[in-house]
């Protein structure tokens, strides 16, 4: 699992290859992440949108960024924690996901919360770069 925390704010990841729905040969590799964010501030914060950098073994970078999470967006008082699991897909057997969420606190102020970067890795690969 990987965590970081940003003023207060912990986000932690694991990631999950997806055997079952990838396909080596044709060069698809699908991996799952379950992320837990704990609110461990003395504030109220409202995760209002996210935004992913995900790059393959070749370095190949893919951006996205939207509102919210899984259609969300939680608030979390203080003491109070959201969990999702998304998934992405790759067309290299190994790469590397990081980001942020955009919080906001009852009071309008912006800040962002950093994603820890974590690895995607497969049993497909011959060696982990990650």
């Amino acid at each position: 699992m990987y965590t970081e925390t940003t003023r207060g704010i912990t986000v932690t990841v694991q990631p999950i290859f997806l055997e079952d729905q990838s396909s080596p040969a044709e060069g698809h590799f699908v991996w799952a992440y379950r992320v837990h964010i704990e609110n461990n501030s003395r504030e109220t914060v409202q995760l209002m949108r996210r935004h992913w950098k995900i790059a393959d073994a070749l370095g190949r970078v893919q951006e996205v960024e939207g509102a919210g999470v899984v259609g969300e967006q939680p608030i979390l008082e203080p003491g109070g924690s959201f969990e999702y699991t998304s998934g992405t897909p790759l067309s290299t057997a190994s790469g590397i996901m990081m980001g942020t969420y955009r919080m906001e606190t009852d009071d309008g102020e912006a800040f962002d919360v950093g994603i820890p970067a974590f690895s995607l890795d497969s049993p497909h690969e011959a060696h982990r770069p990650n």
